[in-house]
C-alpha cells in the first residue's frame, strides 16, 4: 500500500543509505557514483532528492536536477528525473510512484516548467509523463538526444508550452560523453 510509505528531503547524512539502494536497485554502483556526483555538482542546484521510508527502512530515492535552456533568454527552471531507485524486495510496491508524485509536487511548488526523464516507455506515462521531447521540439545537447523516443516530458505549468524549438543543457554531470549509453565496461 503506497500510504505506508514516507517521503523525507535528504541530507548529506543520507549519502550511504542512498548509495545502498541504488546498489540494491541496479545491481551494479554506477548509479550510485552518478548520483553522488550530482548531489555534490553546484549545476545541479536547485535539485529535489527524496528518500522513501518504509517504517523505518529506507527503501527508495529518486533525484530530480536542474537543467538549463541552451539559445534562449529564458529564465524557467526545468528539471530532469534521475536516476529513481527502489530497493528490490520493495519494486512493484508503489514506492517510485510516490516518489515521482512528491518530486513533481516540491518542483511544481518551486515554479518548475516542465520535468524531463530518460526511461521506460511503459512506466513513466503513468505519472503523466509523454512521450516523446521531439514531438515539442525540444533537444538535448548531449549524446543522450539520439535515444529520442525513451526521453519523455511533463510540463508543470502553461508557459512551458512555449518551450518548443529550445535546447536543453543537463548539469555538468550528466552531460558527459558515453554517460547514456548503457554500456557494460561501465558499470
Amino acid at each position: 500500500n503506497p500510504c505506508d510509505f514516507h517521503v523525507v528531503e535528504t541530507t548529506s547524512a543520507d549519502i550511504e543509505s542512498i548509495r545502498q539502494i541504488h546498489c540494491d536497485a541496479f545491481g551494479y554502483d554506477k548509479e550510485a557514483r552518478l548520483t553522488e556526483q550530482l548531489l555534490g555538482d553546484p549545476t545541479a542546484e536547485p535539485r529535489v532528492s527524496l528518500l522513501a521510508f518504509h517504517s523505518r527502512k529506507p527503501v527508495g530515492h529518486i533525484l530530480f536536477t536542474r537543467a538549463s535552456f541552451r539559445g534562449t533568454d529564458e529564465p524557467g527552471m526545468i528539471s530532469i528525473l534521475a536516476p529513481l531507485a527502489v530497493v528490490r524486495e520493495y519494486q512493484r510496491q508503489g514506492v517510485g510512484g510516490v516518489l515521482i508524485r512528491e518530486g513533481l509536487k516540491r518542483l511544481k511548488a518551486m515554479g518548475a516548467l516542465a520535468v524531463f526523464v530518460l526511461g521506460h516507455k511503459e512506466y513513466y506515462p503513468k505519472y503523466g509523463f509523454k512521450p516523446t521531447l521531439h514531438a515539442v521540439g525540444l533537444r538535448l545537447l548531449t549524446d543522450a538526444d539520439e535515444l529520442g523516443e525513451y526521453w519523455m516530458y511533463q510540463f508543470l505549468s502553461p508557459e512551458a508550452e512555449a518551450l518548443e524549438g529550445v535546447s536543453i543543457q543537463c548539469a555538468h554531470t550528466l552531460d558527459r560523453p558515453g554517460h547514456w549509453r548503457d554500456d557494460e565496461n561501465d558499470r
